[in-house]
């Protein structure tokens, strides 16, 4: 490709070279994005699925075997249903709003690396990267809520925003702890630190690399990042801005058809982030639970899905077996539990590293 563009080059005189780079990259995304639809096709029904069981009775079981086609019969559902529009809305922020909610959500997965040199941007700001993409992500909430001339919506989506600006700062704090350890913002070496050193490293046994993982010398921090994920995505039992029996669905209670359908999977894509960056920070991302055959014989990207759904497991059990908060517990667990706590664990996380010179010293990937 890179062969056709520079002859178009020399013989048109139209700078066309360098668009092989750009065809790459364009593929990637276009390779992330359906395999990451799909994969959040299924991952829905496994949501149903858990909370069925849980409840002892079946989910989904009628659409293709298992009900495997369950996701894809709501999605023709939803896109021939005929849009409804409130007459006192705007309209063009109402359809706006779910538009940025699912565009922003997809647009963070440009810096999550699935496998080493598996990613369409492996920058080394990738975590300010996602910082930046979810604190956006709550505009199209107060967007919808706003634009839906509706004070049950509207009050969906401020409990949302106070609820999602909350608990970024809890997320923030844990992040970094793991960035002292690390020294880099980039989450290829995040992972690939939490190979080169760790407990397992110390204790002589390199091949019990789960040891090595993040979870286990910031346990503590692992646990506020999993709940706090819970609060930021909206997942019960956090889910005040949906509670239907106070706010008739919140912030979503006007729409219906597509527009409502891009609300739901811009949430899920958000919940598959979490998982992705749970994973990452604190799972050891696509490395083997042991650095020993057969586990090294599977692919590293097989180990991330694997992980990133047992991540979502943890977050189904919870929608299905914790009841929900109301909204004051919600907002004193994040500002006067999860911030102190992350608060000190950051000056004690900083002073053990500056004591013992502990840390990864490696350098960018």
């Amino acid at each position: 490709m890179d062969f056709v563009l520079t002859a178009l080059d020399y013989l048109l005189g139209i700078p066309l070279f360098g668009w092989g780079v750009h065809f790459g990259v364009i593929w990637q995304a276009l390779f992330l994005l359906v395999g990451l639809l799909l994969f959040t096709a299924f991952i829905l029904l496994g949501d149903r699925k858990v909370w069925a069981a849980v409840q002892l009775r079946r989910g989904p079981n009628v659409v293709g075997p298992f009900g495997l086609l369950q996701s894809f019969a709501d999605l023709l559902k939803f896109v021939l249903k005929e849009p409804i529009i409130p007459a006192g809305a705007d309209k063009v922020v109402f359809l706006l709003a779910p538009l940025v909610t699912s565009i922003l959500a997809l647009s963070a997965w440009a810096v999550i690396p699935i496998d080493y040199g598996w990613v369409v941007g492996n920058i080394n700001i990738g975590v300010l990267y996602i910082f930046a993409i979810s604190s956006l992500g709550v505009y199209g909430i107060i967007m919808a809520g706003w634009a839906s001339n509706s004070k049950y919506a509207f009050l969906g989506a401020l409990r949302s925003a106070a609820q999602m600006v909350s608990y970024e700062v809890s997320i923030g704090l844990v992040i970094i702890t793991v960035l002292l350890c690390v020294g880099s913002l980039n989450l290829t070496d995040i992972v690939i630190a939490q190979k080169e050193m760790g407990l397992a490293h110390w204790l002589g046994v390199p091949w019990l690399s789960f040891l090595n993982w993040f979870w286990l010398p910031l346990f503590p921090m692992f646990v506020i990042f999993y709940i706090s994920a819970l609060a930021e995505t909206n997942r019960p039992p956090f889910d005040l801005p949906e509670a239907e029996s106070e706010l008739v669905a919140g912030f979503m209670v006007e729409y219906s058809s597509t527009p409502y359908l891009l609300f739901m999977l811009g949430e899920y894509i958000a919940i598959l982030l979490m998982c992705s960056m749970t994973t990452i920070l604190f799972l050891g991302g696509w490395a083997p639970p042991l650095d020993l055959p057969p586990f090294t014989w599977i692919p590293g990207f097989i180990w991330f899905i694997l992980k990133v759904t047992l991540v979502f497991f943890m977050f189904a059990m919870a929608k299905a077996i914790v009841p929900r908060y109301r909204y004051d517990q919600l907002m004193r667990i994040g500002w006067k539990v999860f911030l102190p706590i992350s608060l000190v664990m950051v000056v004690v996380v900083a002073f053990v590293l500056q004591l013992t010179g502990w840390g990864w010293q490696g350098g960018a990937a």
